[in-house]
């Protein structure tokens, strides 16, 4: 199910697929519950809208299997929405209305005294300028067309920084133990906001947000030849279709762990080009 939230659309589905082209570019956005479980999905999604130069996506993922996980997602997204539901694009006053809608999701998931807990990651792109937040092992990275990482977060888990630094590679990342252990999640009182300077995105680059659903059954390498050409809800559709064959087949060579997905996709609009001039 997607909602329309003011200018923003809200998913919280177990099943979605939607695409929609904006002036800044165009979005595509899946989701999908794990197949092992008949519980609903706990991820959730947003798309805001700001004005004709701006947009924020933004992916949650709720942490602990539990109730709680997928009302703490749905808490996140709402909160960011309602912050931006009517924020120009003015990037002095975006960013702290951001992070103050980071603060008050937390202040609101932790009021609800259930150990409820999620991730949160957030593109901010104004004028073609991608800028990230982050809270959890949620994933967001920058793409070019021929395959180059621009931009990327950091997990804030063990792994994720032990693959910063250089002491686990991807492939032993995937099966390490403490994987799915965090250190920072909305739902804390030591929560913490991190944040990317701004990135220039170039016509054809592409922007990824997923939950740890995508991580847990892709290699990075393999979710970069699919986004980096083509076209978008191609390339969403083949990402889905893609871990969800590695969540039901179990391979023992290949990441496999069933988990709900969602991933949230954008791609700049090319420029109009100029009519030429007669000779």
């Amino acid at each position: 199910m997607n909602v329309d939230v003011g200018s923003a659309v809200l998913f919280l589905g177990d099943d979605e697929r939607w695409d929609r082209d904006f002036p800044q570019g165009s979005v595509s956005v899946r989701s999908r519950r794990s197949p092992e479980k008949d519980t609903p999905n706990e991820d959730a999604a947003m798309v805001i809208p700001l004005g004709r130069q701006g947009l924020v996506l933004a992916v949650a993922d709720g942490v602990g299997g539990t109730p709680a996980g997928r009302e703490a997602s749905h808490l996140a997204v709402r909160a960011m929405g309602e912050a931006l539901a009517h924020e120009d694009v003015d990037a002095e006053k975006l960013r702290p209305t951001i992070l103050d809608a980071f603060e008050h999701a937390n202040h609101r998931i932790l009021d609800l005294g259930r150990g409820a807990a999620t991730t949160l990651v957030i593109a901010e792109i104004v004028s073609r300028r991608l800028r990230t937040y982050h809270v959890g092992d949620s994933e967001l990275l920058a793409v070019g067309q021929r395959g180059v990482i621009k931009s990327r977060v950091i997990p804030h888990s063990p792994t994720g920084f032990a693959v910063e630094a250089g002491l686990l590679d991807e492939h032993e990342a995937v099966s390490h133990d403490q994987r799915h252990i965090l250190f920072n999640v909305i739902g804390a009182a030591d929560m913490r906001v991190e944040i990317s300077t701004a990135h220039k995105l170039a016509t054809r680059d592409t922007v990824l947000l997923a939950s740890d659903g995508l991580l847990d059954n892709l290699f990075v390498a393999e979710i970069v030849e699919i986004i980096r050409k083509g076209p978008l809800p191609a390339a969403a559709d083949s990402l889905m279709a893609k871990a969800s064959a590695r969540m039901r087949n179990g391979a023992t060579k290949q990441p496999s762990k069933p988990d709900d997905l969602t991933i949230a996709l954008y791609r700049p609009r090319a420029p109009k080009r100029k009519p030429r001039s007669p000779d």
